[in-house]
């Protein structure tokens, strides 16, 4: 996998739309987030248009993606929020483009699709995080989200997310035993839409990362049940359970009991990534390790064992 270059103050960073259109109030209050942490911050066009439920037609979401990955100048790339629309520009991605140019990618939900796809496609490791116009739009981080995403992207951060049942993460075991390999996953719609497609997402020996908003119980079980049908939990080392609000682990004790535990794979629940607060930034394609009899019950790096980073550190 390909690590891409961190970030440091004065980098230039993109944000683009490849998904749902931005509100403009929300995405000027995640601008100046980024500017916060000394970052130069360039607005794509696609943050600005709208068709319906997408931000813009999928040439100019797709052209601006394009722009960044082959820019010079930007260092790194941001989604302005999820919504709907990034797995339409899968067929008509540059892959060769993309692999030539591997930078920091970040955002979540929707863009799962684009995460899979660069993941397996591009050998690169992605981050999925939180996004301007969705996490940032109120303008009060929270400080641990914020941590968490200095820790991921930029050079001398830490590059580790690591939780035990003393941490706010509050993770809750419920598998218990070993397990390490490639992270991978996101949202749960968008890894069950991906069967079946050329895009279709690989849990052999990886640790699978799942994570749902707003769909009641009957729903997530439906969901689950295609991914177990279609051989993704047993071909997996291991399952990491984020943030499935306003479920709860206990509102979903059928499908949880019933669909994942009998697949025997080293499975925790409780991390605090996804739609909710505080949302943790976890390296997509980077290496994960589950481990129930450790005080560390989970631990998530860029780089097996090692902080991740090319070139001096600097903190923002």
């Amino acid at each position: 996998m390909k690590m891409p270059k961190l970030l440091h103050r004065g980098d230039l960073v993109a944000i683009t739309a490849a998904s749902g259109p931005c509100a403009p109030a929300k995405l000027e209050a995640g601008v100046r987030l980024l500017e916060s942490l000394g970052l130069k911050v360039r607005l794509m066009p696609s943050c600005h248009a709208g068709r319906d439920y997408l931000a813009g037609t999928d040439a100019r979401r797709l052209e601006d993606l394009h722009e960044n990955f082959a820019s010079k100048e930007v260092r790194g790339i941001f989604m302005a929020r999820g919504g709907y629309g990034s797995a339409r520009l899968l067929p008509y991605l540059d892959y060769s483009l993309i692999s030539r140019n591997p930078k920091i990618f970040v955002g979540y939900s929707d863009v799962t699709a684009l995460h899979i796809a660069l993941n397996q496609i591009c050998k690169l490791i992605t981050f999925h995080g939180p996004m301007p116009a969705a996490d940032f739009g109120t303008g009060e981080p929270d400080p641990i989200t914020l941590s968490s995403l200095r820790d991921n992207l930029f050079a001398g951060g830490q590059g580790v997310c690591q939780g035990d049942l003393s941490s706010a993460s509050l993770l809750k075991t419920i598998v218990p035993g070993n397990a390490s390999g490639i992270l991978t996953g996101g949202n749960l719609s968008l890894l069950a839409a991906s069967l079946g497609t050329p895009y279709e997402i690989k849990t052999r020996g990886r640790v699978l990362f799942m994570e749902e908003t707003q769909e009641p119980p009957y729903r997530v079980d439906r969901l689950f049940l295609q991914l177990k049908q279609a051989g993704k939990f047993r071909e997996a080392a291991g399952i990491v359970l984020g943030d499935f609000s306003p479920e709860t682990p206990e509102s979903l004790k059928i499908a949880i009991e019933e669909l994942i535990i009998p697949e025997n794979k080293p499975t925790i629940s409780g991390l605090s990534c996804g739609h909710t607060t505080p949302n943790m930034t976890l390296p997509l394609g980077g290496w994960a390790r589950i481990s129930t009899e450790s005080s560390h019950q989970l631990e998530i790096r860029a780089r097996p064992g090692t902080s991740s980073g090319h070139r001096r550190p600097s903190q923002p």
